[in-house]
């Protein structure tokens, strides 16, 4: 499985940015999805997931009524749409499958 994220960027507090994760390879569907992320000197920590076809979802504290997650099966892509965003969300955020498969990444910065 092959993960790339897109998306990340520059915003103000209280803006909105929408990240994107591509996958691919045969297993996709088949696996749990989901979104991490890690700030500079911190550890990295778990933003959201999504079942295999996309009947549940899970947010960490941190982001909930803020981030929402969502797949695509047909363009085999897992979103994560941030509004309200505040300083502490900026990080480097990680698309995971399974949390066995990662991309490289994407940043998101606020200020």
């Amino acid at each position: 499985v092959q993960l790339v994220e897109s998306g990340g960027g520059s915003v103000q507090p209280g803006g909105s940015l929408r990240l994107s994760c591509a996958a691919s390879g045969s297993s996709y569907a088949t696996l749990c999805m989901g979104w991490f992320r890690q700030a500079p000197g911190k550890e990295r920590e778990g933003v959201a997931s999504i079942s295999t076809g996309g009947g549940l979802t899970y947010y960490f504290d941190s982001v909930k009524g803020r981030f929402t997650i969502s797949q695509d099966d047909a363009k085999n892509t897992v979103s994560l749409q941030m509004n309200s965003l505040e300083s502490e969300d900026a990080a480097r955020y990680f698309c995971t499958a399974s949390s066995d498969y990662w991309g490289q990444g994407t940043q998101v910065t606020v200020s």
